[in-house]
């Protein structure tokens, strides 16, 4: 009986010290994961903030125009006689584009200068016979009509005759024309496009936001879309009110272009500045982690990551303008941000 209960003690206590050995064995098994899962962290970039200078610039579409465009068309009808431009070349002021046949107006004109002539005549000795009191009032006073209509007559004439020669109202650039000598035009007979290019005007709109920050004589910059060639303007014009159905105010830009560079009808990447501001806190934009009511970014803070709700301003092509939760001295974290949680442990590799 003795021996038996020796025997089982003996296997109880193999038992316990099974149990105990494999305790030991896990504990000191698990005991460095979960040390270095206590010390893992996670190696991040950062930026030291700094207030920088900072230029806020809207950029708008807008359409380059040319400064004076007509369609050049005969005020009379009639035979082309002659055409003395050539397509696509410079015009000046003044200088003659073409003639209409003009025959029978002069003809016309030197019948009308003939009744003008007798109607003088009878209206001189009228008021010669006036004076005497040989003839009365009336009787002089149809002889004066009679004058006063030949010479508007000869006027109206007049006036048709100098038509028939078709002048450039302003110096430019003539395109192709649509007529031949010979042809015969009327007042709706388009003849050739005239465009002045040695300036152009640049149309575009704003948000009505910043509106109360536009005034006349603001220069801008430009591109347009076949070179990346910066070209500058200046506003002449706005118009006196918003449009209700797009909520923008148009407003035009003169831009010189004394090289020919610039086409009218040509698409214009407009960059319009808005306001200059010495200490602005810009941050890149791969910072910034979009949430439902704004952006938040990460910053660095006693090793940790530290959530903060942010307000943004204007942006640039790789930056963003922070208005507000941040400070100047703040570490914000550039690289990783989605992978990071509030209060996760950080390794913070500054750059420049």
């Amino acid at each position: 009986m003795k021996k038996r209960y020796i025997l089982f003690t003996l296997i109880i206590c193999g038992i316990v010290a099974l149990i105990a050995y494999r305790i030991s064995a896990n504990s000191k098994a698990s005991g460095p994961k979960n040390a270095q899962r206590t010390i893992n962290v996670m190696g991040v970039e950062g930026k030291v903030l700094k207030a920088e200078k900072f230029a806020e610039n809207l950029t708008l579409s807008g359409t380059l125009e040319a400064n004076e465009e007509i369609q050049i068309r005969s005020e009379i009808s009639g035979i082309v006689e002659s055409i003395n431009f050539e397509e696509g070349k410079k015009v000046s002021k003044g200088q003659i584009l073409f003639r209409v046949n003009d025959i029978e107006l002069r003809a016309q004109l030197s019948q009308v200068k003939t009744a003008q002539q007798l109607a003088s005549e009878n209206q001189r000795r009228a008021k010669l016979l006036l004076d005497k009191q040989a003839i009365s009032q009336e009787e002089f006073d149809v002889a004066n009509a009679d004058f006063e209509s030949a010479r508007a007559q000869s006027d109206l004439i007049a006036a048709q005759l100098s038509k028939t020669t078709v002048r450039a109202p302003f110096a430019g650039t003539i395109g192709l024309r649509s007529i031949s000598k010979g042809t015969y035009v009327t007042p709706s007979t388009p003849i050739a496009n005239l465009v002045n290019t040695s300036q152009l005007k640049l149309t575009f709109a704003i948000p009505e936001k910043y509106v109360s920050r536009m005034k006349v004589g603001t220069s801008l910059t430009f591109t347009t879309s076949d070179s990346k060639e910066e070209h500058t303007a200046k506003i002449y014009a706005l118009e006196p009110q918003v449009d209700i159905a797009t909520r923008t105010l148009r407003m035009r830009a003169i831009a010189e272009n004394k090289d020919d560079k610039l086409y009218p009808g040509t698409f214009a990447n407009v960059s319009l500045p808005l306001e200059t501001v010495k200490d602005a806190l810009l941050v890149p934009t791969e910072a910034l982690i979009p949430i439902q009511n704004g952006k938040k970014i990460f910053v660095a803070e006693n090793g940790k990551a530290r959530e903060v709700v942010v307000e943004t301003g204007a942006r640039t092509d790789s930056e963003v303008r922070v208005l507000s939760g941040i400070k100047v001295g703040d570490t914000i974290l550039t690289s990783g941000v989605m992978s990071l949680r509030n209060g996760t442990p950080i390794k913070v590799n500054l750059k420049n």
